[in-house]
């Protein structure tokens, strides 16, 4: 598969602050790919710089092999979707989806028909006539999007569009945009805080921090082997503990546990010492004392669907269990010494 977008050693620097920091990526054809991080981590700006919004102080973007860092924004093949959508009030829905068609100077038979798609496409043709101020949220971020797939870019970029919706309407939207990128075959670029938005709508994840990208892979890459603390804490819960390595052998380490238990994980570094270990909440179950290693129970906290449970090993590290509700058969009391086992594999030691 071709390659959409190549990012190659971008730095991008304002004054006397580094926002990006020698940033290698590729990008495929027809991928749907989250830049995900914190607030400042310079996913935008990234994305702003494939746009053309904001100035590449070094390296090279390639869109389909052509370097495009030096082209202005109106002569690339891409568009943007703000968080805020942007939409020209007085305009009727079906005129600002037709809006950058006309000033592509394509006739009005052609831009009438080809914006009308668009809003089949994103159930909306029943609204093509009506003002943005008669629309809600939802229905305002799917006009945005038809304008923005209109003009059949290349690559779409995506800003945060979901962040200004309700988390019942964001939840919605995250399928039907992922339906519309599959429906359209355009390369999806999006921006975004929310781990599970990007867990959920994506084919790969590069997770950035400080300027720099921590690690690029699958959804279940991402969550099951993080690379490092930062990725680990960052993409769901997850218990992170600091422990001995006693051996490492290929991608398998033996490990020290605070308390002394010993146990096996897979291994995201080849040096000894110590290091961090991630456990996710999920991957412990609540055994009978004498079949696992030994906790007591802190406290246990009902959220719904799952049990939180926290205890304590041995030694006094705390750690978070996850439990289904539908799965448990006794919630254990506060105070209650209970077993612990770890699913084989469960356990990540980390490259800090």
């Amino acid at each position: 598969m071709n390659n959409a977008i190549d990012i190659r050693m971008v730095t991008k620097t304002y004054g006397t602050v580094t926002a990006l920091k020698a940033v290698s990526l590729s990008i495929m054809d027809n991928e749907f790919f989250t830049l995900l991080g914190p607030s400042g981590c310079g996913k935008t700006t990234l994305l702003r710089m494939i746009a053309g919004f904001e100035d590449v102080t070094q390296g090279d973007i390639l869109l389909f092999g052509q370097n495009i860092a030096t082209l202005d924004p109106n002569l690339r093949p891409v568009n943007t979707v703000f968080q805020q959508y942007a939409l020209f009030p007085h305009m009727s829905v079906i005129d600002n989806v037709a809006f950058g068609l006309k000033m592509k100077g394509l006739d009005l038979p052609t831009r009438t028909a080809r914006a009308g798609e668009m809003l089949e496409m994103v159930h909306l043709s029943s609204f093509a006539d009506r003002l943005p101020a008669q629309l809600s949220g939802g229905q305002q971020q799917r006009v945005a999007l038809a304008r923005a797939l209109a003009p059949q870019p290349k690559v779409l970029l995506l800003d945060e569009p979901l962040s200004a919706l309700d988390l019942k309407l964001r939840q919605a939207m995250r399928m039907e945009l992922k339906q519309l990128q599959q429906d359209t075959g355009i390369t999806f670029i999006f921006v975004t805080h929310d781990q599970e938005e990007a867990l959920t709508m994506s084919n790969r994840i590069a997770v950035m921090s400080a300027g720099h990208v921590q690690q690029i892979g699958t959804p279940r890459d991402i969550y099951e082997t993080p690379v490092n603390r930062f990725v680990a804490d960052f993409i769901g819960e997850t218990n992170l503990l600091e422990v001995d390595v006693a051996s490492i052998a290929g991608d398998r380490a033996q490990v020290i546990l605070p308390g002394g238990h010993a146990i096996t994980c897979s291994t995201a570094t080849h040096d000894a010492g110590r290091h961090h270990l991630s456990i996710r909440p999920e991957r412990l179950t609540l055994v009978p004392l004498g079949a696992g290693m030994e906790a007591v129970v802190d406290q246990v906290i009902y959220l719904g669907t799952d049990l939180q449970v926290l205890v304590r090993l041995d030694g006094g590290t705390p750690l978070q269990v996850r439990i289904q509700n539908a799965a448990r058969t006794q919630v254990p009391a506060p105070g209650s010494r209970i077993g612990l086992h770890l699913e084989e594999g469960a356990a990540r030691l980390l490259a800090d």
